[in-house]
């Protein structure tokens, strides 16, 4: 199935200097925590799902491929540009494939806590 996962693209503009990517009243959460995963060249992160987190993934490097599933669809949604992200809600267990060179940045509605994380999959 495709498409059953939002996308969501940001305001970017390039011009001869460059480009530029903008995050500004986009996300339908308040940012509490932020990280970017490097060195993951060809691995398998994630396994897991929440209780409450919600996390919006942008690859700012190369190609990253979030396989997801809520239970009842199941998706693999491929980023590979810096200004489209993917909505991750807390029930929707993903795993992420990092090609070579990959760089994930995310995006994350609640502080680091272990009790939020369910590492069983759905059946």
């Amino acid at each position: 199935m495709t498409g059953a996962f939002p996308k969501i693209e940001l305001p970017h503009f390039r011009d001869s200097r460059g480009a530029l990517t903008v995050m500004q009243d986009v996300l339908p959460f308040p940012v509490k925590r932020f990280f970017w995963i490097t060195g993951a060249d060809e691995c398998l992160r994630g396994g897991h799902r929440h209780h409450h987190t919600r996390q919006f993934l942008v690859a700012l490097q190369g190609r990253v491929t979030i396989h997801m599933d809520n239970g009842f669809l199941k998706d693999d949604v491929l980023l590979d540009h810096p200004n489209i992200g993917l909505l991750v809600e807390p029930h929707d267990w993903h795993t992420m494939k990092f090609d070579e060179g990959a760089v994930l940045l995310v995006f994350a509605s609640e502080p680091y806590d272990r009790d939020d994380y369910i590492d069983t999959p759905y059946e």
